[in-house]
């Protein structure tokens, strides 16, 4: 041992930095200013801000463009909140390794720093400090060591040396130690084997940075839609500006008439829909318990397919509990009952301010069953302390002038310390067995009376009395919120490192649907892709698995065409929750990496805080694809009464002071109205939406064309007849506004729901603001048809009270008629 004590030499240790480098995680190369203005800028959506910013000023309209620029800093600033956050990311993985260490080298033991530390250096680990590089055990002394946050497990591991186990397995095994883990207790001398970015922690924080951040559903959606606008609004600007030079042979009237259709057809209100229902939404959830890191993901979780949950933390309490109970006098019986032999056995073989998980949950369980006092007279006179290799311990005390053996630990060893017979240990194996394949952790208990005190506790022949299986237990709520997400057409997939058994039992007690059988991480390891996203398809309990697993499971389900949520809060959890659609962290002890690699955060730890956030999510959905139809049907009558003008030689109905106006009231009608309607009834009834489904869709198109088809013709076609007529181009306008302006009103309340009929809105709505907005807009009609100065700057006149109740009706009619389509469907 001598040769480990002296550790490295200086020379060692300069060869082996300069070949192995230094003890740090993954450092990305940072991007330059300028580079990551160009990538913001790279943005079709952007670019269409600052297309309409351009107009606006060349049409004078400074004001409205210094309000463009405003929104156009604000949301190009996302991108470097984006790119802030996977910094911070890397920075907390960093964190998580301890800043000093105790090591060897030219035979004195120095304290360094970790960064320094180098693969074949010897370091001393004592109880409360992190591990600082991945490393093999040399020498051991009843050490424990915590790596919940690096597997997700919440109970210490016993560490031994490899010589010491005849088989292991698994991917974390019992001989080494992991950068970042904690240590409980004991002391440990420890072999360095890979340092930084070859480390399970180098790998996760590498992993992090290689996964980029894939704009969500519906910002793909709407990017498409814009860019697709862009082009249509691109071929009829050239139109109108060619029509109009043909006709009229004014060139700066055509390019009037085509900055008035640029105007009119540029989707400016999509981004600021987008920005106002996902902020204000984020705004309420706050006000729930869940913290909204990335904006958008608000409406991603409304899409959710599938939520992937780590089980310990997440879906249990990460607290061990009494399951079930053998008494050898009493047989299996319930809690509700007590075997009080084996109930007093248990206490007086546990520590009574224990750390230990079951030690915990069996003072929990039986010590109210016993007076304090009872209990403190007994005198503790020796201890035989958990022995990894015989997997059992004992207290020994002083009863009736002899001494009294307390012990506890595995079934199988317990078994062999007793006087039973060979067909009585089968029959209590059997019952051990039971108790197993149902998942849970089994601990057998033994006492004995001796008049001796011996050297080891396998000297002592003990009477056998009982098993007592403990179970990580579901949180309250999580049983009724994995109900809600079935009934939501929501599939819960529950990942854990844990026991493949432990693991199944838990799935079925909550009830997910594939849960009679598991997949394990050796299971994925022979897999490839195609076998996994065939296997992910029936099957909802993967155990024993890694965090490599854990983001093959997510880009398996992703690649079937699934919209990925998935929850966490260990370290091991933070590739997978950025990898995935949506990455959902726990605030109460979720590590700061997974908070940060997260998308949203739940404070209260709750599952069932999820289920409500998913309501949340299609509610926001609804209100704006609401509100995106909205802006498509008001926007035809716009654009294609901009662009009939021209080709039927009559002129502009609309001005660019008339859009703007239109535009006034458009914005908030579509960013506030919209966004405060209630969910609609048996939302979480009904199936997620297809990933592929268009945002608009079909039946959604036919709408928006028949309606805004209507309020053209509504709009156009009295225009066209006043001035055929030989009234005023003032006259005929102030009419077509008339239309425009109360057929917008109506739309809104035909637009609000897809269920509910105009009458049963007004009646039961409590949108005040809609209420507000509309008075405004019926308000300023009136002024601009009759005020004399606004009649000057719109270009308007006044109209008989006659002429204004036929335009009136005529507004009511242009959108109302789709009210009879409703009951129709109804």
């Amino acid at each position: 041992m001598s040769q480990y004590i002296k550790g490295l030499s200086t020379e060692e240790v300069i060869k082996n930095k300069e070949r192995y480098g230094t003890n740090e995680l993954f450092k990305k190369t940072k991007s330059t200013f300028v580079s990551k203005i160009i990538d913001v800028f790279k943005e079709p959506m952007l670019l269409l801000l600052l297309c309409a910013t351009v107009i606006y000023f060349i049409i004078g309209q400074f004001r409205e463009g210094i309000v463009m620029l405003v929104f156009v800093s604000f949301v190009s600033a996302i991108s470097f909140i984006q790119q802030w956050k996977t910094d911070k990311t890397m920075n907390e993985l960093k964190n998580l390794v301890c800043a000093k260490v105790y090591v060897f080298r030219d035979g004195k033991k120095i304290l360094i720093n970790s960064s320094d530390l180098v693969p074949k250096d010897v370091v001393y680990i004592s109880p409360g400090e992190r591990i600082p590089a991945d490393c093999e055990i040399i020498e051991v002394s009843n050490f424990q060591v915590d790596e919940s946050a690096l597997t997700g497990e919440s109970e210490p591991v016993y560490k031994l040396c490899k010589q010491d186990i005849t088989e292991d397995k698994d991917h974390w095994k019992r001989y080494m130690l992991y950068a970042g883990t904690l240590a409980v207790s004991g002391t440990c001398l420890a072999l360095v084997k890979t340092i930084g970015l070859n480390t399970e922690y180098g790998k996760i924080g590498k992993s992090i940075y290689e996964i980029k951040d894939e704009p969500t559903p519906l910002e793909k959606k709407v990017g498409s839609l814009v860019k697709n606008l862009a082009k249509v609004g691109a071929l009829l600007c050239f139109i109108v500006i060619s029509l109009s030079y043909i006709t009229s042979g004014n060139i700066l009237k055509s390019i009037m008439a085509g900055i008035t259709l640029a105007m009119a057809i540029i989707p400016e209100e999509f981004p600021v829909v987008l920005t106002v229902f996902l902020s204000m939404g984020a705004y309420r959830l706050a006000k729930k318990n869940v913290i909204m890191r990335k904006i958008s993901a608000v409406e991603t979780l409304g899409a959710t397919t599938v939520l992937c949950v780590d089980k310990t933390g997440t879906i249990t309490e990460n607290k061990m509990k009494v399951k079930e109970v053998f008494s050898k006098d009493l047989g299996s019986i319930g809690l509700e009952k007590t075997d009080k032999k084996l109930a007093l056995l248990s206490i007086l073989s546990s520590e009574t301010d224990s750390s230990d998980s079951l030690e915990k949950a069996i003072l929990e369980q039986y010590s109210n069953k016993f007076s304090l006092a009872q209990l403190n007279a007994l005198e503790l006179y020796k201890k035989f302390d958990f022995d990894s290799k015989t997997k059992t311990m004992a207290n020994i005390y002083i009863m009736d002038s002899e001494y009294y053996v307390a012990a506890k630990g595995s079934p199988e060893a317990i078994l062999e310390l007793t006087n039973l017979t060979d067909e009585e240990k089968l029959s209590i194996k059997l019952e051990f067995d039971k108790m197993a394949s149902k998942g849970l952790r089994v601990l057998a208990f033994a006492e004995g009376n001796d008049s001796r005190i011996l050297d080891s506790l396998n000297q002592y022949k003990l009477d056998f009395r009982g098993l007592i299986g403990f179970q990580d237990s579901p949180k309250a709520g999580v049983i009724d919120a994995v109900k809600g997400c079935n009934a939501a057409g929501i599939r819960v997939v529950m990942i854990t490192g844990d026991y493949y058994k432990t693991a199944m039992a838990i799935g079925q007690e909550i009830g997910l649907r594939f849960s009679k059988r598991t997949i394990t991480g050796d299971e994925i390891e022979k897999m490839d892709a195609y076998e996994l996203r065939e296997a992910v398809k029936e099957c909802d309990v993967f155990s024993r698995v890694i965090p490599a697993h854990k983001m093959r499971i997510v880009k398996a389900l992703k690649e079937n065409g699934e919209i990925v949520a998935m929850t966490g809060d260990g370290v091991n959890d933070a590739p997978a929750l950025k990898d995935s659609n949506i990455g959902i962290a726990m605030g109460k002890r979720g590590t700061e990496v997974a908070k940060e690699a997260s998308d949203m955060i739940i404070l209260d730890d709750s599952f069932t805080t999820i289920v409500d956030t998913v309501r949340d999510g299609r509610r926001i959905f609804t209100n704006i694809r609401k509100a995106m139809i909205y802006i498509l049907i008001i926007h035809i009558p716009i654009v294609a009464l901009a662009l009939f003008s021209p080709m039927f030689n009559l002129p502009q109905i609309l001005l660019p002071m008339h859009i703007m106006l239109l535009e006034l009231i458009i914005d908030p009608t579509c960013s506030i109205i919209f966004e405060l309607e209630p969910e609609e009834p048996n939302i979480m009834k009904q199936p997620p939406r297809s990933p592929k489904e268009s945002l608009i869709t079909q039946q959604m198109v036919k709408m928006t064309l028949l309606l805004g088809t209507t309020m053209f013709l509504s709009a156009f076609l009295p225009f066209h007849y006043l001035v055929d007529k030989g009234f005023s181009i003032e006259y005929a306008r102030s009419f077509s506004l008339v239309v425009l302006l109360i057929g917008n009103m109506i739309l809104v309340l035909v637009s609000s729901s897809g269920s509910k009929l105009l009458i049963t809105q007004l009646l039961q709505s409590k949108n005040r603001i809609r209420t507000i907005v509309n008075i405004i807009s019926v308000v300023t009609l009136l002024l601009i048809v009759y005020n004399p100065f606004l009649q000057v700057l719109f270009q308007t006149s006044s109209l008989e009270l006659q002429t204004f109740t036929m335009a009136f009706i005529l507004g009511l009619i242009s959108t109302g008629w789709w009210e009879v389509v409703k009951c129709l469907r109804k």
